[in-house]
């Protein structure tokens, strides 16, 4: 039998899918009681009690069945203490292959129809993980290679240093219309496409947690990688389960962004060390701060509403930020440059002698002295509307 605590409670009958009508309804308040919690016992078996197509995403680092052939010491002689716990120990591929069946089976149903999934492995386990994720339905979005920048070296010096994990990103299907948020991956590297490699440190220094000196947990994965994985994907408010919660890293990281969790773990002593590092994070700032709107759900503001607005008046001259090129604007709302009438977009590719350019980036008028792109004036626009 599983053993099943929630907070210290017995909680298991709540947890199980309404059977009568109105299910949608009390799908979505079971999922809104039970936000934010760690269960205690077997992920399969409390995935398998959670609401079908109840939660937005899920993050999950799994046993990797390391295959370590035996203690690992550095040139000094001293052991490296690595993974040998019990609950990384499978008895072959078989088992360790239906195990990831069964997880990710329970896994599927409990996510939302557009909803992601990401698996994080190693070379040991991530091959045969992304062959089951695929037979069970899944739809592989990104492989992302996750490039430590401080890897732990390869001691016995007979093979390449390990210095990488993969994650691979999936959606529920291949129908689902999943969240990607594209704007916000592309502006936190740097307004440059986020590219599937990540060069990210282990987890180390004071994130990393400790027991009596040691290594609380030997995975512990770093607050930077799930920051990435949780700003990528989700929103604020969005439900993310972890089935192997360990030590809270992604409890933590939707905490501190506005989202909610879901942590399933079954050593207790794991338990007690995420509900430690939970009660002591805090959300980082208001709500408004943490979205990351698609560009889609941003209210949409035709140019000539600049007009309207007395933002831009008929006759002013655009240029772009360097003043190689100009435009004037016409009443209707389109701009004229030698002899060429059109859009925003449209002439802007004109005079670039270019196939398409976005007009709200390319555009700037002159303000106090300066040239400022007139998509502030779209961005002022907005934020009346809310």
């Amino acid at each position: 039998m599983v053993m099943l605590l929630f907070m210290g409670r017995d909680r298991k009958d709540e947890l199980r899918q309404p059977k009568r009508a109105g299910a949608s309804k009390k799908v979505k308040n079971v999922v809104c009681k039970f936000r934010n919690r760690i269960f205690v016992g077997d992920c399969i078996e409390l995935m398998q009690t959670l609401p079908k197509g109840s939660v937005d995403m899920i993050f999950a680092d799994p046993p990797y069945n390391l295959q370590l052939g035996g203690d690992l010491h550095r040139p000094n002689n001293s052991k490296v203490y690595g993974v040998d716990n019990s609950w990384d120990h499978f008895s072959g591929f078989a088992s360790y292959d239906s195990f990831t069946r069964n997880w990710l089976s329970a896994a599927r149903k409990i996510l939302k129809t557009d909803g992601t999934l990401w698996v994080i492995g190693s070379y040991h386990n991530i091959y045969r993980v992304g062959t089951i994720l695929q037979d069970l339905g899944f739809w592989i979005l990104n492989d992302v290679i996750w490039r430590k920048s401080n890897p732990m070296p390869n001691f016995r010096g007979r093979r390449f240093t390990n210095a990488h994990e993969t994650l691979l990103w999936c959606a529920r299907s291949q129908e689902s219309k999943y969240r990607f948020n594209y704007d916000a991956m592309k502006t936190l590297n740097d307004d440059l496409q986020m590219r599937s490699d990540w060069i990210l440190p282990l987890c180390t220094g004071a994130e990393r947690l400790k027991k009596n000196g040691k290594k609380a947990h030997p995975t512990q994965k770093p607050e930077s990688l799930l920051y990435r994985v949780v700003l990528s994907s989700t929103e604020v408010g969005d439900v993310i389960l972890d089935p192997f919660f360990g030590s809270g890293t992604t409890g933590a990281i939707a905490k501190q962004l506005g989202r909610d969790y879901i942590g399933i773990e079954r050593e207790k002593n794991y338990v007690n060390l995420a509900e430690k590092r939970l009660e002591q994070t805090r959300r980082l700032s208001e709500e408004e701060f943490l979205r990351s709107p698609a560009k889609k759900d941003l209210p949409r503001i035709p140019f000539g509403r600049l007009l309207e607005s007395g933002l831009l008046r008929p006759g002013q001259v655009l240029t772009d930020p360097g003043g190689r090129h100009a435009a004037r604007v016409r009443a209707d709302g389109t701009l004229a440059a030698d002899g060429f009438r059109g859009s925003i977009h449209q002439v802007g590719a004109y005079v670039q002698n270019l196939p398409a350019c976005n007009g709200w980036q390319f555009w700037h008028v002159e303000k106090k002295g300066e040239k400022v792109p007139i998509d502030l004036y779209r961005q002022q626009l907005r934020a009346e509307i809310h």
